[in-house]
């Protein structure tokens, strides 16, 4: 098997305490034709430095990059700043604060080479307590649901759906370079929180996409998390209703008119404008 190049892709802000590990978990991936491409949107610890070191320890393997005057423009604009500088066939998202099994690129690339007409492969996705190893958080580690069957080629609508819903979202992907040119990267409204959401859904609405049974990833559980800080500020509904008000808005651009998409979508709308439906829409 011919063995394309991964272009690895790890933006992050002020992740001093993990990215170390992220890094690592890089540089152990049985796969070796690999690219890590930090972006860094404007941190203020000590995060600049040690992906700095990394870049200088493996010039011809790690690159580092970061806006302007070392702005802070938000997870959308970085990722595409990511996608800008890669080289790779194919390309994986890392976030800073998360690791890669080292089978990870090696298994996705297999499967991607084996299913020429899907878009992108995910797994399951290890929610990850025990980094913190207290005794009592080893308990909590479990793999999320996939919601869709595993080990198979799941064809649109059904993930664009699910992410309407907010269930099953894809993480961990692997996805050619050519669907992230072509649907266009990340969305620059989203600074952070569902931003993987926007991006995932123009691919998803119309292309197929690889969903394996396998743990490729490891998703960190810790306060400072965007998604923990968003919930703790009250925050998280605000944020959905924005992207299910962006995707009303990208399907109709896009003249999409698939009926059960529609369906789907107004239904998770009119919880927002009639929140006293909730209840009973929920038995449905």
């Amino acid at each position: 098997m011919e063995n394309p190049l991964v272009s690895v892709i790890m933006i992050f802000l002020n992740e001093e305490r993990f990215i170390r590990e992220a890094v690592e978990s890089v540089l152990k991936q049985t796969y070796k034709n690999w690219e890590l491409i930090f972006v860094d949107d404007g941190s203020t610890d000590g995060s600049t430095a040690i992906a700095r070191q990394f870049a200088r320890n493996y010039p011809q393997r790690i690159r580092y990059f970061e806006h302007k005057d070392h702005q802070n423009l938000g997870m959308s604009l970085s990722r595409n700043r990511g996608f800008d500088e890669s080289r790779g066939r194919y390309i994986a998202i890392l976030d800073a604060d998360d690791v890669l099994f080292p089978q990870a690129l090696k298994e996705q690339v297999e499967t991607l080479e084996g299913y020429p007409d899907v878009s992108m492969v995910y797994g399951r996705v290890q929610k990850w307590h025990s980094w913190s190893m207290q005794a009592e958080e080893k308990r909590l580690d479990s793999l999320r649901e996939l919601v869709v069957p595993a080990d198979s080629v799941i064809r649109p609508p059904a993930l664009f759906i699910l992410l309407l819903q907010d269930r099953g979202i894809p993480s961990g992907i692997l996805v050619r370079r050519e669907v992230v040119d072509e649907v266009g990267g990340y969305e620059a409204p989203f600074r952070g929180m569902y931003e993987d959401n926007a991006f995932l859904a123009k691919i998803c609405v119309r292309k197929p996409v690889f969903c394996s049974g396998q743990c490729w990833y490891r998703y960190r559980k810790h306060s400072d998390s965007s998604c923990s800080v968003a919930v703790e500020m009250g925050q998280y509904e605000f944020f959905r209703l924005t992207f299910l008000r962006w995707a009303e808005n990208y399907l109709s651009k896009q003249k999409v008119d698939n009926i059960a998409i529609w369906r789907a979508l107004r239904k998770e709308l009119r919880l927002y404008r009639h929140p006293f439906l909730s209840d009973i829409l929920q038995c449905f």
